[in-house]
């Protein structure tokens, strides 16, 4: 494997992995991930049972040469064994979505974090490769004067949380323990083409909105303000980080961060729409929204986030008026590794 350092993500050298495998590859942030990877020169087995991913995110690369779907469940069993590798990196991004999700299938979102991380685990360990956690922003206070969300082991939020907890201090203790080579890289409020609209207050949902020539819905009062990370910034980071040996939880996400009333009126404006902006209330109202610390990727990894959102919005809105139909997913659960599709979590 190169030095870390002889790697450039969207550089012209060839990636430092002959074979990779992505869990939750048929998501957004995992399509996305198997496309760069590909582009690389690395082999990709793309690994997503479609609970929530979905097949046309990677049908652009069915017949491409070192690329393979696996339609599995990690948290299945047998499912190392019908991951046959060898891999060098294993891209553990199958999981919970954001710990303030209230998933449809709490047991499918803890089994994920649980036994579909063992078995990345098992599968890295298995070839020597270097497994990468996708998390989340650990969840905050919802509301001051009040004990804090994740006092309570079975409110509402605690299954995702939970799983996403647990899935971290899983990677840590073999890293720790068993000297695996195991990492985990936070990701905050990921956008792009491809991403999700049925997330609420997401920049897809509004550009839906938008286009449909629906009300624009803002929460609250449009204040509130999100450190939105375009997902070509966000794969660079992923990558960084895999291409290194860190065990420390590295965050990754935004350093703008306009308000929602900035980007609504920036989809209305891309889009040429006549939607006007509509004010909702906000039921994370209270509640401390995660910002990034993205000092560690910089220093160490040389991350830089180089797509300004207003670019970034720029680019999604064309990708979304060029695809002919939607394709969302159900709430809750996410495949592809937390990547930020519920911007007010």
């Amino acid at each position: 494997m190169m030095p870390m350092a002889a790697f450039s993500p969207r550089g012209e050298s060839r990636a430092p992995w002959d074979r990779v495998l992505v869990t939750g590859g048929a998501g957004f942030l995992g399509s996305h991930l198997c496309t760069r990877l590909l582009d690389a020169g690395a082999e990709v087995d793309c690994l997503d049972n479609l609970s929530t991913g979905r097949a046309e995110k990677v049908a652009h690369l069915a017949g491409r040469p070192g690329f393979r779907f696996l339609e599995r469940d990690i948290s299945g069993p047998g499912c190392a064994d019908a991951l046959s590798g060898p891999y060098d990196l294993v891209l553990h991004l199958a999981g919970p979505a954001s710990p303030g999700a209230r998933p449809d299938r709490p047991v499918e979102a803890l089994d994920a974090g649980s036994l579909g991380t063992r078995t990345a685990l098992a599968v890295a360990g298995r070839d020597g490769a270097r497994l990468l956690l996708a998390s989340s922003p650990p969840v905050s206070p919802r509301t001051r004067g009040h004990a804090p969300d994740d006092a309570d082991p079975v409110g509402p939020h605690r299954a995702c949380a939970e799983a996403v907890r647990f899935a971290e201090a899983l990677v840590a203790a073999h890293a720790g323990a068993h000297g695996s080579n195991a990492g985990i890289v936070r990701l905050f409020a990921g956008y792009g083409p491809g991403m999700r609209a049925d997330g609420g207050g997401t920049p897809a949902a509004l550009i839906e909105q938008a286009l449909a020539g629906r009300p624009v819905t803002v929460p609250g009062d449009g204040g509130g303000r999100h450190p939105l990370c375009y997902v070509d910034d966000m794969v660079d980071g992923v990558l960084l980080v895999a291409a290194g040996r860190s065990v420390r939880p590295v965050d990754i996400g935004g350093d703008e961060e306009p308000t929602a009333a900035e980007i609504a009126r920036l989809v209305i404006e891309l889009t040429g729409s006549d939607s006007p902006p509509v004010f909702v209330r906000d039921p994370e109202e209270g509640s401390v929204p995660p910002r990034p610390v993205t000092g560690f990727a910089r220093e160490i990894f040389g991350w830089l986030p180089s797509v300004t959102w207003q670019d970034g919005l720029e680019r999604t809105v064309a990708a979304f008026r060029g695809r002919r139909e939607p394709f969302p997913a159900p709430g809750g659960q996410t495949t592809d590794g937390r990547a930020g599709e519920e911007w007010c979590a």
